[in-house]
């Protein structure tokens, strides 16, 4: 019995079990920066200094306290035998309760309304993350626009198809993948950032709380968009059953919140360097007008 436990010990702690955790846990998370910050931009109003700092300060905390500080650190302490998720919370809740007490009652209505939270979620996430990262299509020829669509919907189906045969196939193919990703998000945001360090500053806090108190009418909606940025942090708890606490906290720390951080705010340094690309500029392509997309001009940065 020790030994098995010792055998999945080390394999909990194995390299392997990091990369699976990489692809698993935080595909949704992971995808995030194609969207967050242009939305909370948006969210902003006018484009200035103080939107893409405050931005930049609102989303680097809202990870900081969202994911690491809540997830990280306090939840996936809440396991129930290893597992997690909103039923493992029940049954620990359970434990405690007199069963048909009205508390007992309570947890029962709780528990329902946060699987059913699950559900939506888990209905909604794949579709706008695939969706968000098929657009890119756009980027290599505008007539690409009418084939979003269905090469999401080709993707959804073949993701749902291939994920039957189990979590420990689909880490071993999603795993490699994350992990490119990942490194990809902090390589461009590095070089982004090298050229304007000075998007740093917006580590600190009073960068976000200045936005949002100068401009009260639109904090609401900021947050709302700011929010996009730690969606898919819930996976931490809900999937850790199936890799264990500690890789899930190593690729974590180790490269995904880096990545994440950097990448933000390395589009803050672009974006500081070129506030055009925010604009959407009227271009020509033949011999119709069309409205250039800023990832179209951050294309021509690169050229």
């Amino acid at each position: 019995m020790r030994a098995t436990q010792a055998v999945n010990g080390s394999r909990r702690w194995s390299l392997s079990a990091v990369v699976g955790a990489t692809g698993i846990v935080y595909g949704d998370i992971g995808t995030s920066p194609l969207y967050a910050m242009e939305e909370s931009l948006n969210a902003a109003g006018a484009f200035d200094t103080e939107a893409v700092l405050g931005v930049l300060s609102l989303i680097f905390w809202s990870l900081a306290i969202s994911v690491t500080l809540k997830y990280v650190s306090v939840i996936m302490r809440a396991d129930n035998d290893g597992e997690g998720g909103i039923l493992a919370l029940f049954a620990l809740a359970k434990r405690g309760l007199i069963a048909g007490s009205a508390w007992s009652r309570a947890v029962i209505v709780l528990a329902l309304a946060g699987t059913a939270f699950f559900f939506c979620d888990a209905l909604i996430t794949p579709a706008i993350s695939v969706l968000g990262a098929v657009e890119g299509l756009e980027l290599l020829d505008p007539g690409f626009e009418r084939a979003v669509i269905p090469v999401t919907l080709g993707v959804i189906t073949g993701l749902f198809a291939y994920q039957r045969r189990g979590t420990a196939r689909v880490a071993s193919l999603f795993g490699p993948v994350m992990v490119v990703w990942f490194v990809a998000l902090a390589a461009t945001g590095a070089i982004a950032i090298a050229r304007n360090p000075h998007v740093l500053v917006a580590v600190d806090p009073l960068h976000g709380i200045a936005l949002l108190s100068h401009r009260p009418d639109v904090a609401l909606a900021i947050i709302g968009a700011v929010f996009l940025a730690v969606t898919g942090g819930e996976a931490l708890y809900a999937d850790m059953g199936h890799f264990g606490k500690q890789p899930v906290r190593i690729a974590w720390f180790a490269l995904v919140w880096p990545a994440l951080i950097i990448n933000y705010y390395g589009q803050g340094a672009l974006l500081l360097e070129h506030p055009e690309l925010m604009e959407r500029p009227v271009v020509f392509r033949g011999e119709r007008a069309v409205i250039a997309r800023p990832s179209e001009k951050v294309l021509e940065l690169f050229d």
